[in-house]
């Protein structure tokens, strides 16, 4: 980790290790409960934490997801505010009921009188040469529950920022970072916070809309350093990183769609029922415009290297749905 001036050179693993360090500085309720965090996580995310901290609040389990998440819905409603580490978020799925029927829903049940303020770290994408079982991402079923926030950073300084607004939140919140990010570099500004809710503007134009999220913020960023939309006329899209999922930037997505008329939608996650098409469906009943959704197939992702190609995101993809999208 080095220092430059006003920002801090971290990766994406790095700066989320320095949002939570901050958080249980300011609150000694902040606790973080999952398998392997004594030796730093599956992916150096709590790296240091267990010296600092200690085993009672950097909290190594047993290998039982339910229980893990169980243990943190009743800490949280107890008052404690528990980070729960879930490895993958394939792995969440062991743990689906006390998210869904318990974490959700006890705020609206009894009228308020509990908060579950918990959140659920749950990387997902595709995990290079790791197969089916460790390469889902599966936040569109997460967006449907009610009472459950939807984050998805991409960088190292929305890691850090929406980190500690999720710790902040009150609510219950399944933060998803990506598997193939943790060694990403950038700067981070500390002093910079990332509410919540709002997107972010990664290129400006005025022919098509693109909006995305995670690791199809990459896929953007590299066509655009290639020059890539050239290949499609020059055309200069506007680019939106949506960042949360739920709630999501409606308001600047629909201005943009309103105002190039096309509006393509990119996720990692199978296209079939993705979130892609609630963003889709949403922008062309309020502002009329053509949409296309980009996603992998409905398949699941293979472990050798020309099957696990079939569902992940590619600059080629992105540029042939773009072109796809100003013929219509």
């Amino acid at each position: 980790m080095t220092t430059s001036f006003t920002t801090i050179k971290m990766t994406y693993a790095e700066a989320a290790c320095a949002a939570l360090r901050e958080a249980m500085q300011a609150d000694s309720n902040v606790i973080a409960l999952g398998e392997d965090l004594g030796r730093g996580g599956v992916f150096g995310q709590y790296r240091g934490l267990q010296e600092e901290f200690g085993g009672d609040r950097i909290i190594d389990t047993p290998i039982s997801e339910s229980n893990i998440m169980g243990s943190a819905v009743g800490m949280a409603l107890a008052g404690v505010r528990p980070i729960v580490e879930m490895r993958v978020i394939d792995f969440a799925l062991c743990a689906i009921d006390e998210i869904v029927n318990q974490a959700a829903k006890n705020r609206f049940m009894f009228g308020g009188q509990g908060r579950v303020p918990l959140v659920a770290r749950m990387p997902i994408g595709i995990w290079s040469a790791s197969a089916a079982q460790h390469s889902q991402s599966l936040e569109a079923w997460f967006a449907h529950i009610p009472g459950l926030v939807v984050v998805t950073p991409a960088t190292p300084q929305d890691n850090y920022g929406l980190l500690k607004s999720s710790m902040a939140s009150g609510d219950p919140v399944i933060y998803m970072e990506h598997k193939e990010l943790w060694g990403t570099p950038g700067e981070v500004d500390t002093t910079v916070a990332v509410p919540l809710g709002v997107g972010k503007r990664l290129a400006e134009g005025n022919d098509v809309t693109i909006v995305t999220w995670s690791r199809g913020v990459g896929v953007c960023m590299q066509a655009l350093e290639q020059g890539a939309f050239g290949n499609v006329g020059g055309v200069k899209p506007d680019i939106i990183d949506l960042r949360t999922i739920w709630p999501w930037d409606r308001a600047m997505v629909m201005e943009s769609a309103a105002r190039t008329g096309r509006l393509l939608v990119m996720h990692e996650a199978v296209q079939v029922a993705g979130f892609g098409a609630e963003i889709a469906a949403s922008a062309a009943e309020q502002t009329g415009c053509k949409v296309k959704r980009l996603g992998s197939p409905r398949i699941p992702v293979g472990y050798a290297q020309v099957l696990e190609n079939e569902s992940r995101l590619s600059v080629d993809k992105l540029i042939a749905a773009t072109q796809a999208l100003l013929k219509q």
